[in-house]
């Protein structure tokens, strides 16, 4: 499969065919293979004197350098971003919880009783009209028979809810298929013109 030295293709076998090496980022010999050194030098690691790296695109997407429009400028060789990332609370966009209230009821009644008082303990009595003959009974356990006041009851409360995020990893994968990139090891020298 004839190729230019250092291009860099997909192939869905599971193999690199001649002339071609997968893109494991494994170091090669600089002396037995001049011709991609003299393409790739130590963009992709290597120590430069015995030995230069391949691209490592194992699980990587790859994408051009350059600033594309409204884009981060991108180094050749530069390597960015995770499998998965766990977002602090910085992260996380400003959001509402939404509560929901069950009112149970909504008004108290005063009931009282229009019969004349014959308790002084208020449990499990009713306001009536007061004993005049000076004692301290005000209350009556008789049924109510009319109801003195009615006030609205107004419901607060606060609402806990769980750790945003709970400190687990978030998927940050796109979607994908697994094939192999390979680069040409040998073949045609690329031009510069």
């Amino acid at each position: 499969m004839e190729g230019t030295i250092g291009e860099i293709r997909l192939f869905g076998g599971n193999f690199a065919p001649r002339a071609w090496a997968l893109c494991n980022g494994q170091l090669l010999s600089i002396a037995q293979n001049t011709a991609l050194f003299s393409i790739l030098g130590t963009t992709y690691g290597g120590d430069g004197r015995t030995t230069f790296a391949l691209p490592d695109l194992r699980g990587r997407a790859a994408i051009s350098s350059g600033t594309g429009p409204g884009l981060s400028t991108h180094k050749l060789g530069a390597r960015s971003g995770t499998e998965t990332v766990v977002l602090s609370q910085l992260q996380i966009p400003s959001h509402n919880h939404s509560a929901q209230f069950t009112q149970t009821a909504g008004v108290t009644h005063i009931n009282a009783v229009a019969d004349s008082a014959n308790q002084e303990d208020p449990t499990n009595n009713y306001l009536a009209a007061a004993n005049i003959a000076g004692t301290n009974q005000i209350y009556s356990d008789k049924t109510p028979d009319s109801q003195l006041a009615s006030s609205p009851v107004t419901v607060t409360g606060t609402v806990a809810v769980g750790l945003t995020g709970a400190s687990q990893d978030h998927n940050n994968m796109q979607p994908y298929l697994v094939v192999h990139y390979i680069i040409c090891l040998q073949g045609v020298f690329p031009s510069r013109s």
